[in-house]
């Protein structure tokens, strides 16, 4: 079958960063699916496991996680889906990746795909999907049920215009919550505003000197230490801050103890990584949100769609990605 991998670890301008590979097509054992991929999206952790390092693989290493496609067959053990359906997922960081013509994949992580996207659409949304609800209704425990009482709570996404962001706030609206979103250029202020953020401010200033208020929630997806001070001082007391970014200095846990504030992280992949007793919870997720497409509720975050899948264009979506100034999401569709 036909792939895009790697053998070293490459700056992206690199011509071997990416290569146009020939892989054996595998067989589904046990609950995996067969998926006949037909749509990729590129996310940060992509490029971050791409990141130049002496590493050289014996073997083409295939990245990807994000994909949508048709079920082409399935294991022995398989319980959820049959042959010819459409799905959606992100995939485990712990196998072969999506930038394949077929990828093996665990049902338990796999949604059937919005019937109303088409394949390019769907595969822009499963990975921050999943971490924008993760992070809002697991770690931060917010309750999407409770709309009524939801409406006097106000959260603050820390990057609201990338690909997680995009999906939170639409998620944080559905719930009934008052959003604040950051942005710092014009056109990300409009594509936050345009998803519901009832406010936007900059990250590039002070947060605290532009909010009027505390806040009860925080969903940080840019620059943990940068943020982790200003975020001690806008989240209210007994208030949830979560984030998605790694921290490089360590984070001085003190700053929350008179507030008794809660700092949690979310981690997308960590069911599928260590396989936990409730895997399952990503695919009844992504079922949930195909309804709440299919019912008009959230849209794709697509904003930028090459062709076909090969080196040439992954090395492109890794570059627009690596750029920093992506809004929404980018996808790479056909083989």
């Amino acid at each position: 079958m036909r792939a895009v991998g790697l053998k070293r670890y490459l700056p992206i301008e690199h011509e071997e960063s990416f290569l146009d590979v020939e892989l054996e097509k595998p067989k589904p054992v046990g609950r995996d699916l067969l998926v006949k991929v037909m749509a990729v999206s590129v996310n940060p952790v992509d490029t971050k496991q791409r990141a130049p390092k002496d590493d050289v693989e014996e073997e083409p290493r295939v990245l990807g996680w994000d994909a949508s496609g048709i079920v082409e067959a399935v294991g022995e053990d398989c319980i959820d889906f049959r042959v010819g359906d459409e799905v959606y997922y992100a995939g485990s960081i712990t196998r072969s990746g999506s930038y394949s013509e077929y990828q093996l994949v665990d049902e338990r992580i796999v949604g059937q795909k919005p019937r109303t996207l088409d394949f390019a659409k769907a595969a822009a949304l499963p990975l921050t999907t999943i971490t924008a609800f993760e992070g809002l209704f697991e770690r931060l425990a917010i309750n999407p049920a409770q709309r009524e009482q939801n409406k006097d709570k106000h959260l603050l996404i820390i990057g609201g215009a990338g690909g997680v962001g995009s999906i939170a706030i639409q998620l944080a609206k559905w719930a009934g919550l008052k959003v604040t979103a950051t942005a710092s250029r014009e056109e990300t202020s409009t594509w936050v505003r345009k998803l519901g953020a009832d406010a936007v401010v900059n990250h590039h200033h002070s947060l605290e000197e532009q909010l009027s208020e505390e806040v009860d929630y925080i969903f940080c997806l840019s620059n943990t230490d940068q943020h982790w001070h200003a975020m001690a001082t806008i989240i209210k007391p007994q208030g949830k801050i979560c984030s998605i970014v790694e921290n490089k200095d360590p984070l001085d846990l003190n700053v929350l103890k008179s507030k008794s504030a809660t700092f949690v992280w979310e981690f997308m992949f960590t069911r599928a990584m260590y396989e936990t007793s409730d895997m399952r919870k990503q695919q009844e997720l992504l079922n949930q949100v195909s309804h709440l497409i299919e019912e008009g509720h959230l849209q794709t975050t697509l904003t930028e769609t090459l062709h076909p899948i090969e080196a040439k264009t992954i090395k492109q979506a890794h570059q627009m990605v690596e750029s920093g100034s992506m809004i929404g999401k980018v996808v790479v569709d056909g083989f």
